[in-house]
């Protein structure tokens, strides 16, 4: 079977305007473009719903939890918004633990692990071939401007985009990022760093161009930019940092 990966959770909320404003005030998530909140990694989508209650009635079905570098920095900050406490801060056996209640009553978990209980799971890893094998790896490429790159791939192409420590990641269909990263002595790649396949590249080019997007006028393509001979049809465009993309018609 095929690796899997739980990528996000939404949590329904008849009030979605406030319970996300809290998430973000408790946890300083990255708000992403379509509206998700990036906990270091792992999404969460604050919807609205109309079929069901505004106070979570059965809260121990589901624990949002939380792990943090300083729990007790965090129980503070929480404190400060007034939450409710179901259980204080705690030592436990493997670290400090607290629960409390969102505004909808779910339950959420502070968890500061301890270093014994982290080195013991760094003993639990693959080796390093089978820990390289199971790694959702993702590529990434230069720009030399990384506000015009954001503009180009957000509203140009109109990926999901988020900023972190200065560095673009592109949220592709399926699940799959890309890293974008700054580089003073950039230079533009002479091969295509990424393929959009489409059901029709006409519509695609057009629809490109419309949006100040020009096609490369390689040999044999035609007065659209596409090539047409051997392979799928395809044409090719730059980025502002001149890296080569395409789109092709599979």
């Amino acid at each position: 079977m095929a690796r899997l990966r739980l990528g996000s959770i939404l949590l329904g909320t008849t009030d979605p305007e406030r319970l996300r404003a809290w998430y973000v005030a408790a946890f300083s998530p990255t708000v992403t473009p379509s509206g998700f909140l990036d906990f270091g990694g792992f999404d969460m989508l604050v919807d609205g719903r109309d079929d069901i209650a505004g106070k979570n009635a059965e809260p121990g079905r589901m624990i949002l939890n939380f792990e943090v570098d300083d729990a007790r920095a965090v129980a503070a900050h929480l404190d400060t918004m007034g939450v409710v406490w179901l259980a204080p801060l705690e030592e436990r056996e493997d670290g400090l633990f607290g629960t409390l209640l969102d505004p909808d009553g779910n339950y959420v978990q502070v968890i500061q692990l301890s270093e014994e209980y982290l080195a013991a799971q760094q003993g639990d890893r693959p080796p390093a071939g089978e820990a390289l094998a199971l790694s959702p790896a993702f590529n990434g490429f230069s720009v030399d401007d990384i506000p015009a790159a954001r503009r180009f791939y957000g509203e140009t192409l109109g990926l999901d985009v988020y900023e972190e420590y200065g560095m673009l990641h592109l949220r592709l269909a399926g699940g799959r990022e890309v890293l974008v990263y700054p580089k003073p002595e950039h230079q533009p790649a002479t091969y295509t760093i990424l393929n959009f396949p489409v059901d029709d590249i006409e519509q695609a080019v057009d629809m490109l161009v419309g949006r100040g997007v020009r096609f490369e006028a390689y040999d044999h393509v035609d007065a659209k930019g596409i090539y047409r001979g051997e392979g799928p049809p395809i044409a090719w465009f730059r980025d502002p940092a001149g890296n080569i993309l395409s789109v092709l018609q599979e």
